[in-house]
């Protein structure tokens, strides 16, 4: 049997046990830094140990996991039995050379409910695999998930005003950092309420309440919108459950809408255990899941948000980077570019030529695109992380819809149907938009354009670069960009 350490270092993981966050504990950080909520800070989180050097854990036991990714490919893995979410995620970004940029998560999938949630990172993998049926086909996945955090950034994109009631002395709006204050502070009692779908129990039917949703757990009113105690029925509440999303709310459940969540308790899993809810749009279900996870977890959640952000250290950048300067090589002699603007020219004509002999490269060893012509320009976006070939509309809605409804999550594709044009999927306030990329021709070279020509562009990195600048006629810059992996 491998000890803890060797189970790790033969896996290339970084892993470090986690403990559990009492309600009431008082925490301190290890060393200051940079924080929103400075005064809601008072603890020290586990780090995780690098390079193998792990403390002594009472148990060396080690257990083989098996990890999908969005394609249903799958590896296993051995690891140890105390192993959190955030280490299973930090041993694949070692193993595939991923950019660790702290979206990468690990997701329970109940195929048998068609139902799935994100694993928060300070939880044990061990803990959630203890609670399947050994008859159901149960996984985890892992994927990106840009809008795992994103709550503590923009909360106010979460938390719409006419969802959210506070009972506290703050009057008038409130900044994000006292929103987020309110649900992280446990002296405060900020409330979710509004209309759900909910599936009447043992019936195909469903129905609209009127919901509030507070730390003591979810209710329903009996009469009207009414918040009184005696019109409020109890539906559950967290400490012994989790927020679900369900895959196929309308074809598996028979929901009104594709918006659908379900309350699912941790000793009970059956289909009629679950308490089934839709809501009317998908900023309405991303209220309710968030809050839920906040309240669930508090204080935790905001650690985990942070942790990888103190483990950063700042970039020291060189002597010789500070006093790097442009240079024309193309005279006898060789001389300084003073000019800014000419500068900056200098440096586009040398990218623009750095492509084209990559193109080039590319066509003489059988590139996927077209080797010779007018499009041998466009090899080097087949290789882009962003770029996702012959993928349906469905499936990069299906894609970006996994991978976080923030603003500027993107990808690009093969139109379906206009045969050597491009689409461009892209994410903002939550929904999913489509815009073609045209071919211009002009005087027999090949551009491409997002706005009939008026801004054009040799291939697509060269779009892709533009657009992550400048938002131009899309509705906001690309940020992040679907990637899939193979493991």
């Amino acid at each position: 049997m491998k000890t803890r350490e060797e189970a790790i270092c033969s896996n290339g993981a970084i892993s470090a046990s986690s403990r559990k966050i009492e309600e009431g504990e008082e925490f301190l950080l290890a060393a200051p830094v940079p924080s929103l909520f400075p005064e809601l800070i008072p603890s020290t989180v586990s780090s995780l140990v690098s390079d193998c050097l792990l403390p002594s854990t009472k148990s060396g036991a080690t257990q083989v996991i098996k990890v999908y990714n969005e394609d249903n490919t799958s590896r296993a893995v051995e690891v140890p039995t105390d192993i959190t979410a955030r280490d299973i995620c930090q041993l694949f970004v070692l193993k595939n050379h991923c950019i660790d940029d702290h979206s990468w998560t690990l997701f329970e999938h109940l195929t048998h409910l068609s139902i799935e949630r994100i694993i928060e990172d300070h939880e044990s993998v061990m803990e959630v695999l203890s609670g399947w049926a050994m008859d159901t086909d149960s996984r985890l996945y892992f994927r990106k998930n840009y809008a795992k955090y994103e709550f503590f950034n923009k909360p106010l994109d979460f938390f719409p005003d006419h969802m959210v009631s506070i009972s506290s002395e703050t009057n008038g709006m409130m900044n994000h950092s006292q929103l987020i204050q309110t649900f992280l502070n446990s002296s405060t009692c900020p409330e979710i309420h509004g209309h759900l779908h909910a599936k009447e129990q043992g019936r195909k039917s469903w129905k609209k309440f009127y919901f509030v949703l507070r730390r003591s757990g979810l209710y329903f009113s009996n009469k009207g919108t009414s918040k009184e105690p005696r019109h409020l029925q109890f539906i559950a509440e967290f400490s012994d459950g989790d927020v679900y999303t369900l895959l196929s709310a309308r074809k598996i459940h028979g929901a009104p809408t594709d918006y659908g969540f379900c309350v699912k308790s941790t000793k009970r899993g059956s289909p009629r255990d679950l308490k089934l809810l839709c809501a009317d749009d998908e900023q309405t279900r991303t209220c309710w899941v968030t809050a839920m996870r906040l309240f669930k977890y508090g204080m935790q959640l905001y650690q985990n948000f942070i942790q990888p952000h103190q483990k950063q250290k700042t970039p020291m950048r060189s002597i010789s980077e500070n006093s790097l300067v442009a240079m024309d090589f193309s005279g006898h002699k060789s001389r300084v570019i003073e000019n800014p603007s000419e500068a900056l020219s200098v440096a586009v004509e040398e990218g623009l030529s750095w492509r084209r002999k990559s193109c080039h490269r590319l066509s003489s060893h059988g590139s996927p695109s077209t080797s010779q012509g007018p499009m041998s320009n466009m090899a080097l976006h087949m290789a882009q992380p962003w770029f996702h070939s012959k993928l349906s509309r469905d499936e990069a809605h299906r894609l970006i819809t996994q991978q976080g409804l923030i603003d500027g999550v993107f990808l690009l594709r093969d139109s379906q149907s206009n045969p050597n044009t491009f689409v461009l999927s892209l994410c903002h306030t939550q929904r999913i938009k489509h815009f073609q990329i045209l071919p211009v021709d002009e005087e027999g070279e090949l551009f491409y354009s997002l706005d009939d020509g008026h801004t054009r562009f040799a291939d697509l990195i060269q779009l892709v670069e533009f657009y992550q600048l400048n938002r131009g006629v899309l509705p906001c810059k690309l940020k992040h960009h679907c990637a899939r992996i193979t493991l």
